[in-house]
């Protein structure tokens, strides 16, 4: 321990020590993209948008600039390339052609980022990363964090347990989210957006030196949208602008100041309807999958987001480097909902009303030292790290009942609310990380072994009375071994540990005990030489115990056993052409619980597909014209734990057309224009459910033109 004080001093007295005189930076964006690049102009980094389809370097799975083909467990990367192709408007639609990702647990709703890794729903928004450091949504209230996609460069996708480098995490994995940086090259771009449902969108991207010297680069980017949702009366807003200013005190110390301000007046539709009249017929009828359950005098959900933070990095020389990420978080949400649950006749759902008023104050910090060296014939990248976050929700919840509705022939404007009482809310979160990691070369083998010792405790208010209080500790560790043969064929296998405390409290208002995992993993990537191809596939046996459940309808969990899943993922990226480039995926996923006090033993948990499978492909089929077309399949899931019915698989198309428009007129250099179509065959079907009171649609069809100019 007395090793580990004197390092933790090294990282946060490196932070402050003075630096050499300012010198020239000749690279074209900037080289300080943390916590990947410390040199300049080395080309990618685990932070550069990809190549078309195809990154090579990552560091969502090691904290360093590490090529993904060396890395001993899954990783999969949505590229720059593949967001301007698909335009998601959330993350979770960004993920559609991801393998091992589930992203309909609520259907069209857009509100959150729900995304379920290796069928693990648990904690799925709360399993988010921007740059490197947690988001710090809440999973067990309404405050919930969302970064839109057109801020992004990148998308890194974690699959299996990330706790040893992240600390509370949910065993399916993690998503990275990588924002735009400074670039020392002026950059311009302006796009207009319009589609039905009313959408309309506009959105800037500005950037560029400050200097001459490449000592300073600023970047400012914006979107404003509004459109409406799928649902009747509910309408989403948008408006959200990150400001960044890197600055290269020499080429080895570098600071990049980020803030990101989001402001959400409409929050969409968060609801569900019955089984009985979306899976299957309700007296031989079926609800209209726009049906709005709530009433438009009474609808409401606000969300303001804050963020601010910078990343530093220093080298002391090419073995030693320091670097320090820090944000700080601020989260305003204000919600009024009245929602279904269950029949109450033969055409009327009853109802009940929620609202909150809640206030996120939130900071996280990371501290890393890597160091690189040589014993003997064996090379080591050191990474030694202390992390902290803190995170504290106040506020109060509102409940109450309304009147029924008819599903069917709905009427609004009196709700008849009644009953509607308010509970003060208090919750807290804090965590501590020590964490040690060793990447070892020797010859063709790469291995990768880590350590982690982390501290947390919680606390959670809820009415009246004494908070509810947990803390404890938990040592995880991972260890992971590839080989690397001529032809690009690398097979690996690791084992890692999951560890993920929470704020979920029973019936009761005790917390539960924090959910622990472990995770074996065998794969093999092929990466041919000076190609941009990466193929993968993995198999996995991965165990939850201390599972949390949340019964509908409710505010407590309740413990639910121990889970186990085991399956497979394949996935292709390449460029098959010059002109053609294809992504291609196959999820098989066999989740069973092990244990479980309900009696579901042998059961598969709801929202957990056993087959899903995509395909999209590019195609230029002629200078300044591309066309691309996406397939996406959803096999069969069962509706809830008790296996009592199920929900029909899907498959849904997607196209896209982009022109550059100079083809049509020289002046017009610059300028694009691209369509696209999500279920373009409008088809009706039930994404998920999680109870026979709770179903979910999904997206209708979603049409859009942009036009956009780069300059």
């Amino acid at each position: 321990m007395a090793l580990a004080a004197r390092l933790t001093c090294a990282v946060l007295l490196g932070a402050a020590l003075p630096t050499q005189a300012m010198a020239q930076s000749t690279t074209g964006e900037i080289s300080a993209t943390l916590p990947a690049t410390t040199a300049v102009g080395r080309g990618e980094t685990a932070q550069s948008p990809g190549k078309g389809f195809v990154a090579k370097q990552s560091a969502a799975g090691t904290k360093t600039d590490t090529p993904i083909i060396e890395t001993p467990q899954s990783i999969s990367v949505v590229t720059q390339q593949q967001l301007d192709d698909q335009k998601p408007r959330g993350i979770s639609e960004a993920l559609n052609y991801t393998s091992g990702a589930f992203t309909a647990l609520v259907g069209a709703s857009n509100r959150y980022d729900y995304v379920a890794l290796r069928g693990f729903n648990d904690s799925s928004v709360d399993n988010t990363l921007l740059d490197g450091l947690r988001l710090m949504s809440d999973q067990g209230s309404y405050s919930s964090f969302q970064v839109d996609p057109y801020f992004l460069q990148r998308i890194d996708v974690l699959k299996g347990p990330g706790s040893i480098l992240y600390g509370r995490a949910s065993p399916g994995g993690v998503v990275a989210l990588t924002s735009k940086k400074p670039l020392f090259q002026p950059y311009h771009e302006v796009e207009v957006t319009v589609g039905n449902r009313n959408r309309l969108e506009g959105a800037f991207d500005i950037s560029g030196p400050i200097d001459q010297n490449g000592v300073m680069a600023f970047r400012v980017t914006g979107l404003a949208r509004g459109m409406d949702t799928q649902f009747e009366h509910v309408r989403e807003q948008r408006f959200a602008i990150a400001p960044s200013l890197a600055i290269n005190f020499t080429p080895d110390t570098h600071l990049l100041l980020q803030a990101y301000l989001q402001h959400d007046p409409e929050g969409g539709y968060h609801s569900g309807v019955p089984a009985e009249g979306s899976v299957f017929p309700r007296n031989g009828r079926y609800i209209s999958r726009y049906f709005f359950d709530g009433d438009p005098t009474v609808e409401k959900y606000r969300r303001t987001e804050r963020m601010v933070g910078y990343q530093f990095e220093h080298a002391f020389n090419d073995r030693l480097t320091v670097r320090q990420n820090f944000r700080y978080v601020f989260g305003d949400t204000r919600l009024r909902q009245i929602y279904g649950f269950g029949w109450a006749s033969a055409d009327e759902l009853t109802r009940y009303y929620s609202g909150a008023k809640e206030a996120t104050h939130a900071y996280t910090v990371d501290n890393q030292l890597e160091g690189k060296f040589t014993t003997g014939a064996v090379k080591h990248t050191m990474l030694f790290g202390l992390d902290y976050q803190k995170r504290h929700v106040d506020g109060f919840w509102e409940s109450g009942s309304a009147d029924p509705i008819n599903a069917f022939n709905p009427v609004y404007g009196s709700p008849g609310l009644t009953g509607v009482t308010a509970s003060p809310i208090d919750r807290w979160l804090e965590q501590t990380g020590l964490y040690l990691q060793d990447q070892i070369a020797i010859d063709r083998w790469r291995l990768t072994l880590g350590v982690r010792e982390d501290h947390a405790k919680a606390s959670n208010l809820y009415g009246t009375g004494t908070p509810s209080e947990w803390s404890g500790s938990k040592f995880t560790k991972r260890a992971g071994v590839v080989y690397l043969f001529d032809n690009g064929i690398a097979p690996y296998f690791s084992y890692s540990d999951g560890f993920n405390p929470s704020l979920r409290a029973d019936q009761r208002g005790n917390l539960l005990q924090p959910a622990t995992a472990k995770q074996f993993e065998a794969g093999v990537r092929y990466q041919p030489k000076g190609s941009s191809t990466m193929l993968s596939a993995a198999v996995f046996n991965l165990d939850q115990e201390n599972v949390a459940t949340k019964p509908v309808g409710q505010i407590y969990y309740v413990p639910s056993g121990k889970i186990r899943t085991r399956g497979v993922e394949l996935e292709a990226r390449t460029q098959v052409t010059d002109t053609v480039s294809v992504l291609a995926n196959y999820t098989f996923t066999n989740m069973k619980f092990i244990e479980s006090a309900e009696g579901f033993v042998g059961n598969t948990p709801y929202q957990v597909p056993r087959h899903m499978a995509s395909a999209w492909v590019d195609w230029t089929f002629m200078p300044g014209y591309t066309a691309g077309m996406g397939l996406r399949y959803v096999g069969t899931s069962w509706g809830d734990n008790a296996n009592s019915f199920k929900v029909p698989p899907y498959t849904l198309v997607d196209l896209m057309l982009r022109i550059d428009l100079a083809r049509w007129d020289p002046s017009l250099k610059g300028a694009k224009l691209q369509l696209s179509a999500k279920n373009l065959f409008n088809k009706n079907y039930v994404a998920s459910c999680l109870s026979s009171s709770y179903c979910y649609w999904g997206d209708a069809r979603n049409v859009m033109a942009t036009v956009s100019y780069q300059w």
